[in-house]
């Protein structure tokens, strides 16, 4: 397919950029990606850490043609994919960490951030490919491609495998609905069912262990005091 990409050195945040696209009316598919970002962010309001040179900072406009109560599940899918196509470039295997974040050798390596823009969803996706190291806040939580396989390896590649890869879960998601990717994001992922977590809510931390999804893409989790459906917060392995 035809589609726009729009490289910049260095800016403030692909996902501003890419709302303005959006709101002028770009055509679905169209990519922002920058080398680097002043003030990237990720869920809750978080700064990414987006080195110069070193990762893959993108965000992407998509119009799916799809409910609005199936749109939690475009997150899932674009897990799904941004797993694959970091298998595909690097030979990286990763797990999906429930809802957002690609994990390689337990720390993560990639995270996803949907917003609704109009009528459009913006889909911000940051990848650390060559990063050598992380600063100290980060170093026990972040990896990078290179540190995982002990290589660099090419964005430019990456970027590639990650945008058809959008577009093969994007187009099985408009066809068949939320069902096969809730089906191959359990599969795909280590954190869905039977994994002891804790979970970050407003209210505190909430530990239990995981018990699948929902037909919105949702997690479950038993607790001591029963079943609650987790719609958001951050997800960690119980150490």
């Amino acid at each position: 397919m035809t589609r726009r990409i729009h490289r910049y050195g260095t800016v403030d945040s692909t996902m501003r950029i890419a709302a303005g696209y959006a709101a002028l009316g770009c055509p679905p598919g169209t990519v922002v990606v920058a080398n680097e970002q002043t003030a990237g962010t990720g869920r809750f309001g978080r700064r990414w850490h987006s080195e110069k040179g070193t990762g893959l900072y993108l965000s992407q406009v998509l119009r799916p043609d799809v409910p609005g109560d199936r749109l939690p599940v475009v997150t899932l899918a674009l897990a799904l994919a941004t797993g694959d196509a970091i298998a595909r470039a690097s030979g990286v295997i990763c797990d999906l960490r429930w809802p957002n974040d690609v994990v390689a050798g337990g720390r993560k390596c990639a995270g996803i951030l949907v917003q609704l823009q109009d009528r459009a969803l913006i889909a911000g996706i940051g990848i650390n490919v060559n990063h050598a190291a992380f600063p100290e806040e980060l170093a026990g939580s972040a990896t990078s491609l290179r540190i995982v396989s002990g290589r660099e390896h090419s964005r430019d590649a990456l970027l590639d495998e990650l945008l058809e890869s959008i577009d093969t879960y994007m187009r099985l998601f408009e066809a068949e609905g939320t069902e096969p990717i809730l089906r191959l994001f359990a599969a795909a992922s280590s954190y869905v069912q039977g994994r002891r977590v804790v979970v970050e809510q407003p209210q505190g931390m909430l530990a239990g262990v995981t018990d699948g999804l929902d037909p919105v893409g949702f997690l479950w989790l038993r607790t001591e005091t029963g079943r609650e459906l987790i719609v958001s917060g951050g997800v960690r392995p119980c150490s």
